[in-house]
């Protein structure tokens, strides 16, 4: 299958939606942080649409606090894909969520995207396959330039990742929370913890983290001031489309 691009499409996906968002209170109090709404919609249902727009055809959210009210919302929507969600019982960080929702995934042998359920952005997810496929690597990160100061991200002359949290650099990247997996590394995930110093860490050493640029508006919702800032930038743009 391709995308709206017309590049061939990566077909399923993970959207990590379990944390608690303490620093977006109170729009967390009764809502998961991929719930938060950017012009009257859920950050997880502009993913879902930018998803679907690239050819994803199912993704599996990892839900943690207040799943049901992501469980409810998916089940009252027309949506232009597969959605399920995966709630935990208990935290598991984002490495053990993101092992036990790739577990859902239909597509086993196929490659798997990830994606942090806070952000907001649009850009080829078939450029990023073709990217990823290109330079045979088991993962590859997006890396967007931010509105704000953020924790860099370092590469060398390949473009391979060397450090994904060195101190902000006008000049540098940063991670834009979006991840393109080959099939086995849901199995390098770790059962609970944090999936950066577990498995990110192992691939950076080895020189197997792929970083690919894009050109494109990306925010990361973290806090009220990040979301009115962000309102206020859509408002003075027309209508996105991946690029």
């Amino acid at each position: 299958m391709a995308d709206a691009e017309g590049g061939a499409a990566v077909r399923q996906a993970v959207v990590l939606a379990g944390g608690l968002g303490r620093r977006l209170r109170p729009l967390t109090h009764d809502r998961p942080k991929a719930m938060v709404e950017v012009q009257g919609t859920p950050i997880l249902r502009h993913q879902i649409d930018w998803f679907a727009e690239c050819g994803v055809e199912h993704i599996t959210v990892s839900a943690g606090h207040l799943a049901a009210v992501i469980i409810d919302y998916l089940g009252s929507q027309e949506l232009p894909l597969r959605a399920d969600v995966v709630a935990e019982d208990r935290p598991l960080g984002r490495g053990g969520g993101l092992k036990r929702a790739a577990r859902a995934l239909p597509y086993p042998d196929e490659p798997w995207l990830a994606a942090y359920g806070d952000i907001w952005t649009r850009f080829s997810l078939s450029g990023m396959r073709a990217h990823h496929v290109r330079h045979a690597m088991p993962a590859t990160v997006a890396l967007a330039r931010p509105s704000a100061p953020r924790a860099s991200v370092e590469c060398d002359e390949r473009g391979r990742v060397t450090a994904l949290g060195s101190a902000w650099s006008p000049h540098r990247r940063v991670n834009a929370g979006v991840y393109l997996f080959s099939p086995d590394v849901a199995g390098l995930l770790p059962d609970e913890g944090d999936h950066v110093h577990s498995t990110l860490a192992p691939l950076i050493r080895s020189r197997q983290l792929m970083g690919y640029p894009v050109n494109v508006p990306w925010w990361a919702v973290n806090t009220p001031q990040d979301l009115a800032e962000l309102e206020r930038a859509l408002a003075r743009r027309q209508p996105m489309h991946p690029a």
